[in-house]
């Protein structure tokens, strides 16, 4: 069965008050941009990009022409602006916090529905660019060469270029960046061509990349500096190839880890859902203060390197970002307020590679994991973020309703359908069938909806399940709030039933009495059943400090080279009292990634606030812009 959608890709035709994206001040529902030419020289003194780019752009305004163009811009230092190779008059409107200003061109002739036009940007970014984290060679492994890498979700793009700034716009890219210092530089795109040029440092080299997918603009990435490669083993038959990047001082640890399964995970997401279309899938394992586990940039994941365990435990956040190439690359949201429908699809797709890999069980401990981190951050949110489809203000600022909330349980209330709707035999051939017709295109969640029920509506036995869907609470779903989900879905418990019982244990074990344990009661749990263990003690009533420290000199927790599990620990002991505090401040310098530095900073300031301030300040340069914003606010301090 495949349904063709009336309503595909309707950017500016909202139909409910989620539709339209508030957080971008371009007119993207009477133009949009089909192509974007990139050039770009890198100053690494300055700490900026000087260059152009040029936007092909076509009108969508059916009643009357399109008078002229406004884009996104922040930060951003405007040289020059021309329409199809003619200078013409634009202006900047006034900074609107987190938004940026309004770049508005008259266009000299007006365009009729279909009619496309050039505009080229001639500009530099500026130090004060929210998209670009600038390294100094200290800060990178070798400690010899700087280093740069972008951030662009949500909405930091229009940092780095001008352009309509918002998920419900995608187009193709081309890009020329010129760098010196014989420094490496990756895009979200294919590779196309390195060449030598003289002058500079005799080290100057001209980088093309060519991404012929369409994505929306916080899909393009940078990333330059002492930088090695090593393909992975490909498989036969399949028009892609798999590898990875990083500071050479890492590149056989990175390797070594990740090159068994990567290249596993693609076929097997394949498998589930459409053939792969980006034609490389590469790995860029970046310094340790880039602020999220994986970001999905096209064709080149960005990843943390707190994922290089040694024991491959973390290697499952690669199959999270190769999903991503079906949902948010793919099908993405039509605005933020639809955000779930990047990550919950994503979280699904992930955990069903992780049921084809492991099996079954292993996919229902992953719920059982996400669940509890779910229940963390409902429990903090304010309830308009506990939504899943968020009601944001205009001009509100995406970043403030990141949370687990769109993975877990966007993730949770597509389990939650599966079952309800017969199981995987009949869920996996429907997702196909979602992919086959949205791929490409930018949705709400009313469309996804509209096309579940017509999919299931054509089913052999479409007037049962059909009954069924009717009857899901699809507004507590979507609009309902609470610390929880609004379904007490159970887990598979075969995996997390041992965890618990030795969470209880040590409940029981209040007194100081821990004679009963030993450094073997986990030395058959996998990674994920230790993070399982610690989150169910952390439920509990806080542990006395004398239980907390004997619970780590026995499982040796606080020095785990596992962040995940290093997180739990000091989750469980800072709550317990302020005696972990200090290994707490020098654990958390080197956690770039905003899910172990946040609530690790926001525990430590409950117990020490001036250690957690002063450590913060002493290494605010360490993290990226938008996590070392976040944390700022989270322990109220102000940054010069």
């Amino acid at each position: 069965m495949s349904f063709s959608p009336h309503f595909q890709n309707r950017p500016g035709t909202p139909t409910s008050p989620f539709d339209k994206d508030l957080a971008t001040l371009s007119n993207y529902g009477e133009i949009i941009t089909k192509h974007i030419d990139i050039n770009w020289e890198i100053d690494w003194n300055e700490k900026i990009f000087n260059g152009s780019v040029e936007l092909l752009m076509e009108s969508k305004k059916n009643n009357g022409g399109v008078e002229q163009v406004v884009l996104d811009t922040s930060f951003l230092d405007l040289k020059g602006v021309k329409v199809d190779d003619k200078d013409v008059v634009y202006s900047l409107g006034n900074r609107i916090e987190v938004m940026g200003q309004a770049l508005k061109i008259k266009l000299p002739k007006s365009l009729n529905k279909g009619e496309t036009v050039k505009i080229r940007i001639n500009y530099s970014t500026t130090k004060q660019c929210t998209a670009i984290g600038w390294l100094e060679p200290e800060q990178t492994k070798s400690g010899k060469h700087p280093y740069l890498f972008s951030q662009a979700q949500a909405i930091h793009a229009r940092s780095m270029l001008p352009c309509q700034d918002t998920p419900a716009i995608k187009s193709t890219y081309r890009a020329k960046v010129i760098s010196d210092r014989g420094l490496q530089v990756l895009l979200s795109a294919q590779r196309k061509s390195v060449k030598d040029l003289e002058g500079g440092d005799g080290k100057r080299r001209e980088f093309t990349y060519d991404q012929p997918v369409g994505i929306p603009s916080y899909l393009i990435a940078v990333a330059a500096g002492e930088l090695d490669y090593k393909p992975f083993d490909n498989l036969e038959g399949r028009n892609w190839s798999t590898g990875c990047w990083t500071e050479p001082l890492n590149i056989e640890k990175a390797f070594d880890e990740f090159k068994e399964d990567t290249a596993n995970f693609v076929k097997t997401a394949e498998d589930l859902t459409s053939p792969y279309k980006f034609g490389v899938y590469d790995i860029l394992f970046l310094p340790e203060s880039f602020p999220y586990g994986g970001m999905e940039n096209s064709c080149l994941t960005f990843a943390t390197p707190t994922i290089i365990a040694g024991d491959k435990s973390q290697v499952d956040v690669v199959a999270h970002e190769i999903s991503h190439s079906w949902f948010g690359n793919g099908i993405g949201c039509a605005s933020w307020s639809h955000f779930w429908l990047n990550e919950g699809w994503t979280t699904y797709l992930e955990r069903l590679i992780m049921r084809e890999t492991h099996g079954e069980l292993d996919r229902q401990l992953s719920y059982t994991v996400g669940r509890r981190g779910l229940v963390g951050d409902l429990e903090r949110l304010n309830p308009r973020f506990q939504k899943l489809v968020i009601e944001y203000k205009e001009h509100e600022d995406p970043d403030e309703g990141y949370s687990q909330v769109p993975y877990e349980k966007g993730a949770n209330f597509l389990l939650y359908l599966e079952s309800t709707l017969g199981g995987l035999d009949n869920f996996i051939p429907y997702m196909k069938d979602y992919v086959r017709t949205f791929e490409g295109t930018s949705i709400t969640t009313d469309q996804w909806r509209e096309h579940l029920f017509h999919y299931f509506k054509q089913h052999k036995d479409g007037e049962e399940l059909t009954r069924r869907l009717g009857k899901v609470d699809w507004d507590e779903w979507l609009h309902g709030s609470g610390t929880d989900l609004c379904v007490d879905i159970q887990y598979d418990d075969t995996l997390s039933k041992a965890c618990y019982d030795l969470a209880a244990k040590w409940d029981k074990a209040r007194d100081g009495d821990v004679s009963g344990f030993s450094e073997d009661d986990i030395k058959d749990f996998s990674s994920t059943q230790t993070v399982v263990f610690l989150d169910k003690l952390e439920s509990y009533e806080n542990l006395p400090p004398k239980v907390v420290a004997a619970l780590d000199k026995l499982y040796g927790l606080g020095s785990t080279g596992n962040a995940e599990i290093g997180l739990r620990f000091f989750e469980v002991a800072l709550k317990s009292g302020p005696e972990y505090a200090e290994s707490a401040a020098a654990w958390v310098i080197n956690k770039g990634r905003m899910k172990f530095c946040r609530p690790v900073f926001r525990l430590l300031n409950e117990q020490k606030p001036e250690l957690a301030k002063k450590t913060f300040l002493k290494h605010a340069n360490f993290y990226h812009p938008i996590a070392r914003k976040m944390i700022a606010k989270d322990l109220g301090v102000k940054l010069d």
